[in-house]
């Protein structure tokens, strides 16, 4: 593991796409730690609860609700800013939502993304970017093998095809435009990502501790599927530091995976909820099969890339990631405070 280094972020003026998300108000919270001046850029909360707005994250950055889906709106909210680095988050992120409503996915994460890209050209200090897509970005054909960097890219349902699509968007206004300017324009394709303060609906966690605060029983489509688990603090943490490479060395790569350490224990959607249900004391899962689903069964990534490259590796393998993210919801429970539970942990994990 090689955390984020602190010396570097000090001073850093960040911008930050989907900082009222989930993974978002960890990034942003950790950042503002390092020192970072970080700028938000993302649509208001879509839930209640919400991270964001429980840890007070709006008073860490300077927040500007923006729709990423009109140019005129982004273009308008970065004039007179200037940014060093830019972590590109903000996306619709849930498959289901993105079956019920493609349209708007598509919006979202492929046009908000050229969108976005588009209004940066002008940034006349701008060092990185990078862009976060997703581990469904791979054509996917359920052979149980963990995808690599250079896998072809696809994807059976409007999330994945997004997401892959907003990887070409990327690499097409890199070489197009950024290439040409000496910025390097990155993507990073993080695993499924479990945590504190994960409220979103349809996301495996969040329906679990809403299911035990309910005293009901949480149900699970399909509980073999296999899925590449890993703590939001690992996944953010890879984040950061492949940001610092591409802001100092022109030859690191132009994409990445991030996702557990090769050899850890693989954990099914029932063992995840089985450990889950058991730490909450929560009712035992149900299963309910779907057979209208477009989700995939086996899905795997291969991060070794990464600790070649970078040095860096997850620090938690699936079992303790459940751990630390119980903990959180255990803690809030108990009357914990939202930034205080985000900051022990990130100094917990900075300590590993």
């Amino acid at each position: 593991m090689k955390p984020p280094d602190p010396t570097f972020w000090s001073g850093k003026r960040v911008l930050l796409t989907g900082h009222t998300g989930f993974k978002g108000s960890w990034a942003a919270i950790w950042l503002s730690r390092m020192g970072a001046k970080v700028t938000g850029l993302a649509l208001a909360p879509d839930q209640e609860p919400a991270l964001f707005i429980q840890a007070g994250v709006a008073s860490l950055t300077d927040s500007l609700l923006v729709d990423l889906r009109r140019p005129a709106d982004v273009e308008l909210a970065l004039v007179g800013r200037e940014f060093d680095l830019v972590l590109h988050m903000a996306a619709q992120p849930i498959v289901r939502v993105s079956i019920e409503d493609p349209i708007t996915t598509f919006a979202s994460n492929i046009m908000g993304t050229a969108h976005l890209l588009q209004a940066l050209r002008g940034q006349p200090a701008l060092q990185a970017v990078l862009a976060i897509t997703s581990d469904k970005v791979y054509a996917n054909h359920e052979t149980g093998r963990a995808f690599a960097e250079g896998d072809a890219l696809g994807g059976k349902d409007p999330y994945s095809a997004s997401k892959a699509a907003a990887e070409i968007i990327v690499q097409s206004f890199a070489r197009s435009y950024f290439d040409k300017a000496g910025v390097p324009v990155a993507t990073a394709r993080g695993g499924n990502v479990i945590g504190g303060g994960d409220y979103s609906r349809d996301r495996l966690v969040a329906d679990i501790v809403r299911a035990g605060q309910a005293q009901g029983v949480t149900v699970l489509r399909h509980p073999e599927a296999t899925r590449p688990w890993q703590h939001v603090l690992d996944c953010v943490a890879g984040y950061l530091v492949f940001l610092e490479r591409l802001a100092t060395d022109p030859a690191a790569p132009r994409a990445l995976n991030f996702g557990p350490r090769p050899g850890g224990p693989e954990v099914t959607v029932g063992d995840l909820a089985t450990r889950a249900v058991q730490a909450l004391g929560a009712k035992p899962w149900r299963h309910e099969p779907d057979p209208d689903s477009l989700e995939a069964r086996s899905l795997g990534i291969d991060a070794s890339l990464a600790r070649q490259v970078l040095g860096f590796e997850s620090a938690l393998d699936a079992p303790a990631a459940v751990e630390w993210t119980m903990d959180w919801y255990r803690d809030q429970a108990n009357g914990g405070e939202a930034l205080a539970l985000v900051q022990d942990q990130i100094t917990r994990y900075e300590g590993l």
